[in-house]
């Protein structure tokens, strides 16, 4: 494949050193304590930390979702590629056919990469003064287990549906012009929704949602809170929409829709994940396909995923 014409695509012994080379930069550091004291060992790849207390041996793979794979690192960056570049993201089935890998070893790279394009650890609030931060909620797939409505039990909605009642939950914020984060939530009551967007998003900031009665409460708290009235067929009022958040829908559904066909709910955060990552670093913010990938590997650092489930 011609996207694959780079000299770290071709060959295991390319690609480790342009892993070490994104990992470490001129520093090789021990994964296992911090220090900058190694050697190579004999085998190609493998180093040792000087270190007294340490003196583990380790690689570029160490503590990252790469440790421990039998697979060759050029089909890793192949795979971190492919995902990174698809804007609708790339089935295992896909991933199988165009890497010449098994499914089963497809499947294991697909959700490692996808726990390595994850948002760990602490994050600064989205926005800030003049900044607009555009807050929805949707449903997709069913959930794991019914859940029955504290409020309406197991009556329908109107014209017979059945509305969210059992379906999974999803809540994303999108800077307008910026970046987003999707929570998926046991449920989208009025405390789930507050508590997200009060802990992601910068109190002087202008928070525009739909008409839902969900952000009431929450809207007080911001410099501005300004809706959109969809039911009255309203999608724009000056700039006050959710048009950045609802497009973030709908790549997302065409995506897992279109796709991916099946995802367990347990999975669901990753997927998210995957999507938000995509989004984030997309063309309108200055990305191309090869840096994309890059900020993919260089989040492989630090995550583990053992679990063998198939599903």
């Amino acid at each position: 494949m011609s996207q694959f014409n780079a000299k770290h695509f071709q060959t295991h012994e390319a690609a480790r050193e342009y892993l070490e080379a994104l990992r470490w930069g001129n520093e090789r550091v021990c994964p296992h304590c911090g220090s900058l004291n190694s050697f190579a060992t004999k085998k190609a790849g493998i180093y040792r930390c000087r270190e007294k207390e340490c003196r583990k041996d380790f690689s570029v793979t160490t503590k990252s979702v790469m440790e421990s794979s039998h697979i060759k690192l050029h089909i890793w960056l192949q795979a971190f590629y492919l995902m990174a570049s698809s804007k609708k993201g790339v089935s295992s089935h896909q991933l199988h056919r165009a890497l010449g890998v098994t499914y089963k070893t497809a499947w294991f790279l697909s959700h490692r990469i996808r726990e390595a394009m994850r948002n760990g650890g602490l994050t600064s609030p989205m926005g800030g003064e003049g900044s607009v931060i555009e807050a929805d909620e949707t449903y997709f797939g069913p959930t794991a287990e019914p859940r029955v409505s504290k409020q309406r039990g197991d009556r329908p909605y109107k014209k017979g549906n059945r509305g969210p009642r059992n379906k999974r939950a999803i809540v994303s914020l999108v800077e307008r012009g910026g970046s987003v984060r999707s929570f998926h939530v046991a449920v989208a009551d009025a405390a789930t929704v507050s508590t997200i967007v009060n802990a992601n998003v910068h109190y002087e900031s202008r928070l525009h949602t739909d008409e839902s009665k969900l952000y009431t409460r929450v809207g007080a708290d911001f410099a501005t809170h300004e809706t959109i009235n969809h039911s009255a067929k309203e999608y724009a009022r000056g700039d006050v929409t959710t048009n950045s958040v609802e497009g973030y829908f709908s790549i997302f559904k065409r995506g897992m829709k279109g796709v991916y066909q099946h995802c367990a709910e347990k999975h669901l955060h990753r997927y998210l994940s995957e999507y938000d990552f995509r989004y984030n670093h997309r063309v309108k913010l200055g990305y191309n396909d090869g840096e994309r990938a890059d900020l993919a590997i260089k989040g492989a650092a630090g995550k583990r995923l053992t679990y063998r489930q198939s599903h």
